[in-house]
Parts: structure tokens; C-alpha cells; sequence
């Protein structure tokens, strides 16, 4: 007897359509599954046969052969569980065979018969829809995830004798359904504001003119200077995602197993902060199957790195590829997989090893040789990447202690809302969505200095030590700031600016 169940996987961050064909014979019997299976699919035979003894169903004593087709594509995790033990129900006739052809079934099964979440079923839930079955079936955790799938009738449910009822049209179960505008609305609610931090008002500006502008950003000053309490708010004067970004950013996450909490959408933008011990794989993905890292995980968001010099120099030299391409190749025996990461990147850093280079009122007791081998562990190509450096000094008491006063993140959000739609504007024949992307070539075009502007920028290169490289950076923050204002010109004062977003060039952190 032979019986196809269609199911689904994931390879990188889309899914294919697969074909469990499951075939009984007669000879000694045997469960055998074939077609690249990993361990954790090959211990679906135990799960299966248990889940199927423990409710009440006949297990074939026979010559099992499981085929997972295309049989070239390794197939990992358990996912495979449901589809296997609904295509040995029908081989016997306790399952309706002709209504298999109607539906992706994806779960995992516990020795019980319960329905397990699984992971990557929102891009399984998009694939089953172009594909143009009827309908998804699905373990209950996983559904509101998929139902935001407009067009795909999705099956929630939480046992293996509820699959069997449905299929042989013994138990109606209604399609699960969302409100995606609703759902969205309510996801895309951030709880923390810029109006919880007291002081540090110019750093405020210059997140504001990094958001503006996608450039990415590096502050430095002492301890519990609040470094970390600003970065965490960057999420919230981002311009609002759109519905498709929204959907992008689940289906990765989704891969990574982090909607397996009932949300049906990441709708607020990522912010990702790993430790500074974290390897190169952990960071840019991999592993023998390879799955996305903290720079994909991060896309359409932030990427904080904190004790920016503390993070390995292997470590942040993988970040060049997708800084520069916004996505990563991982490369492996078993598959090339390629992954978005267009993401904004904070880092924050001590000026020095004891952290008080800048303190006022706590002595440093670095010397500058350890404050130049601290400062070193950023790579020069790193640093050509950050185009906006920022000094966060401590708060004083006076402030700490009294009522905020800053603005906040929606009164910020619109500002940056309002510059990123004039870029959009500009570059709207050009593959280019924010300042941060001009290569040089567009500079002369669309950074264009009067007069006065091009004499305080050659005063600034020469008097204040300014490097090549700085020059660039300064001209694309210098038109993000004109954006902000609404300018269509890059005027004197937004060059001066710019100029004060280069602390590292200026040498503010030697002795």
C-alpha cells in the first residue's frame, strides 16, 4: 500500500513543499525513512509508533519505507512527525487517503498524541499558499502565526485523533483567523521611551540624526554613563515598519524558533544585544544545518554591540559582508544559505580599560599606551563603517533627580519619519533608501557644499586632524541633518555638526 502526505521544510529563509510518501510491503518488519533524514527526524519512528499505540490506533506490523522528497535536501527537526503517522493511518485505511492531497501538515507529535510547535511555519504557511493547497494544518501554538497568511485557510489543533476526525470529515474544525491590521497595530506598541532618560540631551540629537539617516553609531563614555538605557531606545524613533517588513522579520525569527509563543507577528523592530563572548558563528549564523545569527535576527532593526573592544577581532571582522551587502552567505557542506541583514548598528564602548579617561570627577589610571592598545581592538575597516561617533558624558545629580524633560519617542519618530520620506523622495530612481547608502560617486551629487560649507569642512580636516575617511562620513551626516531640518540645502552649521559626530578622529580619547 503506498499513501503521498504533502508537508513542508524550510531552506534558509524560504520553505519548499515536501512529499512524504510512505509505502507498506510485505517481509520482516521494518521502519526505515529515507531521504537525507537527521537524527531528529530519524527518532520520528519511536514518537510515531507511540503516538499512534497510545491512542487507540493500529500500528502495521510490515516493511515500513518513508521517503522525504526531494531526496536530495537534508531534512532536520521534528516537524515530520504528523505527516508520517497521518500517512501510515491511511496505508491502512483509518485515514481518508484522497483528502491528503488537500493539505500541508506540519507538527511535532509527544508520545501522547499531542501536537507539539514547530519552527519556520510562517514561511511554510506563505509557500502552501502559493502552492495553492486548500489548507494548513498545524499544531494550535503555531496557528496565529500562520493565519496571517491572507488566502491560506489555516487548521489549528492540538491532537493526533483530532487530525484523523478532520480528515475523514468526522469533526468540523473552523479555520483559524487573525486580524492581521489589528494584530500589527497592537504588536507594534513599544514599551520603553526617550523620555525615560534624563540628561544627555546632544546624544539624544545624535541617535535622532542616526536614526534619520541609517548610519550607524558609537558612544563611548565611562560606566553607567547610560550607554546601554539610549541604545535600547533606538527601536523607538525608527520609522514604523511597514506590514512587509513586519512579515520578513517574522519569517526569520519564526526559522529561528522565537514565535513559538503565540505572536503571530514581529512588528516592532528587533533590537539584538549579545554578549561580547559570542563566536563568529553565534554572530553571523551557521552551524551543520545553518541558521540565522544575531545580525539576521536583527534585520530591519538594531544590532547593539556593547563593550564594543571586549568582542573578539575575528568576531566583528565577519560583520564587513553584511554591513556593506545587508545579507550574509553561510556557506556548508550540506547547503549555501543566504540571509537578509540590513540592520542599524549601535556600539558602545569605555574610553578606556578603568572606563574613567572621560570622567571629571574620577581619575583615569590608564596609561596612554593601554588606552591605545584598548581603542586598537576596533579595526580600522570597522570604524570606516560607523559613521557617526558620540561622547556620553556621566549625568550629574541635578538631572538625575529631576522630572524628565526631553521629548519623546513618537515626537522623535516623526521627525525621523519625515527626513527617511524626503530621502525616499531623492533617491527614488536609485536602489539607495537612506543616507547611509550613498557610495562616494553620489556625494557630489547629493552632498553638495556652498562656499562657506567647503571652507569650514577644509578647516575642520586640517585644524582638527580629521582623517580621509572621516570626510565622507561627515558629508552623508551633514545631509541627513538638512533632511531633518527640511532643508534642501546643506548648510554651514549642519557641517559643524557633523564635524562634533567625530570623536575618534578628533583623538578626544588620548592622553
Amino acid at each position: 500500500m503506498y499513501v503521498r502526505v504533502f508537508s513542508s521544510a524550510v531552506l534558509g529563509i524560504d520553505a519548499y513543499i515536501m512529499e512524504v510518501e510512505i509505502d507498506l510491503s510485505q517481509g520482516m518488519p521494518a521502519f526505515l525513512i529515507v531521504g537525507l533524514p537527521d537524527p531528529s527526524v530519524k527518532e520520528s519512528r519511536d514518537r510515531v509508533k507511540s503516538a499512534l499505540k497510545n491512542n487507540g490506533f493500529l500500528f502495521p506490523f510490515k516493511q515500513i519505507t518513508v521517503n522525504l522528497a526531494p531526496a536530495d535536501i537534508p531534512k532536520e527537526g521534528p516537524a515530520l512527525d504528523l505527516p508520517i503517522a497521518i500517512g501510515l493511518l491511511a496505508t491502512m485505511g483509518q485515514v481518508d487517503a484522497q483528502a491528503l492531497a488537500r493539505y500541508v501538515l506540519v507538527g511535532e507529535l509527544s508520545l501522547d498524541g499531542e501536537l507539539r510547535p514547530v519552527k519556520g511555519v510562517l514561511p511554510i504557511a506563505l509557500k502552501a499558499h502559493e502552492a495553492g493547497y486548500d489548507g494548513l494544518i498545524v499544531p494550535s501554538a503555531n496557528a496565529a502565526e500562520a493565519a496571517v497568511v491572507e488566502g491560506l485557510e489555516v487548521f489549528a489543533i492540538e491532537r493526533l485523533p483530532e487530525v484523523v476526525s478532520f480528515l475523514n470529515g468526522n469533526l468540523q474544525i473552523p479555520p483559524f483567523q487573525v486580524d492581521i491590521e489589528k494584530t500589527f497595530q497592537s504588536s507594534s506598541q513599544y514599551e520603553i521611551d526617550f523620555r525615560d532618560v534624563k540628561g544627555q540631551e546632544h546624544v539624544k540629537r545624535a541617535l535622532e540624526v542616526a536614526a534619520a539617516g541609517g548610519h550607524n553609531i558609537l558612544m563611548m563614555g565611562p560606566p553607567g554613563a547610560g550607554k546601554t538605557m539610549l541604545a535600547k531606545r533606538i527601536p523607538t524613533i525608527l520609522p514604523n515598519m511597514s506590514l512587509n517588513e513586519a512579515l520578513e522579520t517574522t519569517k526569520i525569527h519564526s526559522i529561528a524558533g522565537m514565535t513559538t509563543d503565540g505572536r503571530s507577528l514581529v512588528a516592532t523592530r528587533p533590537f539584538r544585544s549579545p554578549h561580547h563572548t559570542i563566536s563568529d558563528a553565534g554572530l553571523i549564523g551557521g552551524g551543520r544545518y545553518p541558521v540565522p545569527g544575531e545580525v539576521s535576527l536583527a534585520h530591519n532593526g538594531v544590532l547593539f554591540l556593547d563593550e564594543l573592544p571586549e568582542f573578539n577581532r575575528n568576531v566583528l571582522e565577519v560583520l564587513r559582508q553584511p554591513l556593506e551587502d545587508g545579507i550574509v552567505t553561510i556557506a556548508r557542506v550540506q547547503a549555501t544559505l543566504t540571509y537578509p541583514s540590513r540592520f542599524m548598528l549601535a556600539g558602545a564602548s569605555n574610553p578606556c580599560p578603568c572606563g574613567f579617561l572621560t570622567d571629571p570627577d574620577k581619575p583615569c589610571t590608564c596609561s596612554p599606551q593601554q588606552v591605545q592598545r584598548y581603542m586598537s581592538r576596533i579595526s580600522g575597516p570597522l570604524l570606516d563603517r560607523i559613521d557617526i561617533h558620540v561622547e556620553v558624558p556621566p549625568v550629574k545629580f541635578d538631572q538625575l533627580h529631576g522630572v524628565p524633560q526631553g521629548e519623546s519617542s513618537n515626537i522623535l519618530r516623526a521627525r525621523v519619519q519625515k527626513a527617511r520620506d524626503r530621502q525616499l523622495a531623492r533617491y527614488r530612481d536609485k536602489n539607495i533608501y537612506c543616507n547611509a547608502q550613498l557610495a562616494p560617486k553620489d556625494l557630489k551629487e547629493f552632498c553638495a557644499l556652498d562656499e562657506a560649507g567647503s571652507t569650514l569642512l577644509r578647516q575642520a580636516i586640517e585644524q582638527l586632524g580629521l582623517s580621509a575617511r572621516a570626510y565622507d562620513r561627515i558629508l552623508k551626516v551633514a545631509r541627513t541633518i538638512a533632511d531633518l531640518e527640511g532643508q534642501k540645502n546643506i548648510l554651514p552649521e549642519y557641517v559643524a555638526e557633523a564635524v562634533q559626530y567625530r570623536s575618534l578622529d578628533r583623538k578626544l580619547w588620548m592622553k
